[in-house]
């Protein structure tokens, strides 16, 4: 039986092999050694100086493609299993749940198992001493009067509009926060037909003359 089947990425290019195994509990990754294909790199050799010079050698080039795809599956079984011995020494086989994991993180060398089925009590300790004392805290802050000095009688408007010259949104004061000009306002009325102008307004709502006209 091979392990880490079930958890592992092909690295392999056409001119060698090599594979990434992660661990089953955190993901961290270990990647075999670079195995060179010997058929890939002489094919892409005589791909290169076929290019170069044509003929012989890109008839060459384009047999020895063939060859290499005659061979990878062998190839790639043979440069695989060598990785996962190889691996091996990387990872721990939890005995109770199957999984392969690694022993920086995930193991836990005084019962012998993953965390998974055996958690590191000084961990899971802290963890949920920590998880308690945010528990707390909300529970705490829920207990103290927040907003004491906020006085909820008092009638509140948010009064946002807009100023009557660049129609930059404001929120109160007596100039623009962007232009500058007093937001007092001021009566317009058309030059054509004397009627009052909205503060926004560009043309006149009765004839349509032009504000300014």
């Amino acid at each position: 039986m091979i392990p880490f089947t079930r958890n592992y990425t092909d690295r392999s290019n056409n001119y060698g092999f090599q594979f990434e195994f992660k661990c089953d509990k955190c993901h961290n990754g270990h990647l075999s050694p670079f195995i060179a294909s010997k058929v890939g790199m002489a094919t892409g050799l005589l791909q290169a100086a076929g290019s170069l010079f044509g003929g012989t050698l890109s008839r060459a080039a384009y047999a020895g493609e063939h060859v290499k795809d005659a061979l990878r599956g062998s190839a790639w079984d043979e440069a695989y299993a060598e990785a996962v011995e190889e691996a091996r020494k990387h990872f721990k086989h939890c005995t109770r749940c199957g999984q392969w994991v690694c022993p920086q993180a995930c193991w836990n060398e005084a019962r012998g198992l993953c965390e998974s089925c055996a958690p590191n009590l000084q961990e899971e300790a802290a963890h949920i001493q920590a998880h308690v004392s945010v528990e707390q805290a909300w529970t705490k802050a829920r207990a103290v009067d927040q907003v004491e000095s906020l006085d909820m009688k008092a009638p509140r408007s948010v009064a946002l509009s807009a100023c009557p010259h660049c129609a930059a949104r404001i929120s109160g004061g007596k100039f623009c926060s962007e232009c500058g000009k007093p937001l007092a306002a001021t009566h317009a009325f058309c030059t054509q037909c004397g009627t009052e102008l909205a503060s926004q307004a560009r043309f006149c709502s009765e004839c349509g003359t032009a504000r300014g006209s």
